[in-house]
């Protein structure tokens, strides 16, 4: 039988390397292919050693350069069209998830073969251009300089011919809106969470969780995401510090890694562990394959990020029905009601953290309430099947107009 629809995502990295978008690109590809759909995958070998085309719930080609750094992935300006002038011949709709590097590429390749494109803003920034100020401010330039300027004024030209556009909530849409993007050509589709793995468990399986992973009996809180100074990682040490203090028997446990992200943090932080002796009541697990038992062994999810696009690591704990501790920054704004099915505090406010933290440790029935409702907030807004759902029906509609 032929597939429904041939589609093309293309995306700066793919799994096996780990992270939020490689997370998101996996659900979308699988979820469509699940659903008859032909789904091709294309991306940066990020990881040596892996293979340069796969077959499994989906087609996954890789191309060069191979392997990890900040700037290796700007090789994908030169070796993504030759594999594009074929590749877009075979599809129906190309989707670009994160148009910052890879739009205008995918945008020429799909305008020569008349094909339709959907691209999806992954970052704050990516159509402002204000992703790339830390990038310019060390070669002393800001979006404002002559040549920057009209460069992206040049660039977003060319991107409007996309077909259609996907932010993940509505502080993305504004910045398409406020850039000049018709509002009828963007959609909000948030992330989704596989809500039936990301889920709560009982008593007795978080304490067999904990035994296997080594962790103590005593409450645990967990951060998961990349150890970088905008998740508010050096605020929650310092709250940690006195916060722990009042109790012993808690542990904070971070999961994951900075990578080769230039606001990377994990050596700084272990220092402070170091320095204040808080070996025993801070754990660095490093990156896991896995972040399901993690966050089902644990009590309390902290996430006192300062920037966020919209915070899937978030959406996973509230499925597993962990009450949190958050930000209302980029679209976490758009889900988190402080007090119902999170504590909400002030991007780096030390002290609010340990008021926080110490709340939800002191009281049990208020940390069940808000882990309860997370929990359906999570599976009422963000589950994969709406998600793919949402997706699904756009593309369809982009393929209709596009058909004569």
């Amino acid at each position: 039988m032929s597939p429904r629809l041939k589609v093309l995502l293309v995306t700066e990295t793919i799994l096996p390397q780990l992270g939020g978008g490689e997370t998101q690109a996996d659900l979308l590809a699988s979820g469509l292919a699940a659903r008859g759909h032909g789904v091709t995958v294309v991306a940066r070998r990020s990881i040596p050693g892996s293979p340069p085309e796969e077959q499994a719930r989906y087609r996954v080609l890789r191309v060069g350069p191979d392997g990890g750094g900040r700037w290796r992935k700007w090789g994908l300006l030169v070796t993504l069209p030759p594999v594009l002038r074929s590749l877009v011949l075979e599809q129906d709709v190309i989707v670009v998830s994160g148009f910052r590097l890879l739009g205008l590429p995918v945008i020429k390749a799909a305008r020569a073969a008349n094909k339709p494109v959907v691209l999806k803003a992954d970052s704050p920034g990516e159509w402002s251009g204000e992703y790339f100020s830390p990038g310019l401010a060390a070669w002393r330039l800001t979006r404002e300089t002559l040549p920057i300027r009209r460069w992206l004024a040049s660039r977003n030209r060319r991107l409007s011919q996309a077909a259609a556009f996907v932010a993940m909530g509505e502080s993305l849409r504004h910045e398409l809106l406020s850039g000049g993007v018709a509002a009828d050509r963007v959609s909000v589709i948030p992330n989704g969470v596989d809500t039936h793995r990301f889920a709560q468990v009982n008593p007795e399986t978080r304490q067999h969780l904990r035994s296997r992973l080594g962790l103590p009996a005593g409450p645990v809180l967990i951060f998961c995401g990349r150890l970088v100074r905008y998740k508010g990682l050096e605020s929650l040490l310092a709250a940690w510090n006195d916060t722990s203090r009042m109790h012993p028997s808690a542990t904070l446990v971070l999961v994951g890694e900075g990578g080769h992200d230039m606001d990377a943090c994990g050596t700084q932080l272990r220092a402070y562990v170091t320095d204040r002796g808080l070996h025993g009541r801070v754990r660095f697990v490093g990156a896991v394959q896995d972040p399901v038992p993690w966050l089902q062994a644990s009590d309390i999810f902290v996430f006192p990020t300062e920037r966020e696009a919209f915070g899937l690591a978030l959406v996973e704990a509230m499925a597993c029905g962990l009450p949190s501790i958050t930000t209302t920054v980029g679209a976490l704004q758009d889900f988190v009601e402080d007090g119902r099915n999170a504590i909400v505090v002030t991007p780096g406010d030390t002290a609010g953290l340990k008021t926080a933290m110490a709340r939800l440790l002191s009281d049990l029935q208020l940390a069940d309430t808000i882990g309860q409702a997370a929990r359906e907030v999570a599976v009422d807004r963000f589950s994969a099947e709406r998600v793919v759902t949402d997706w699904e029906s756009l593309l369809m509609s982009v393929v209709r107009r596009q058909r004569p």
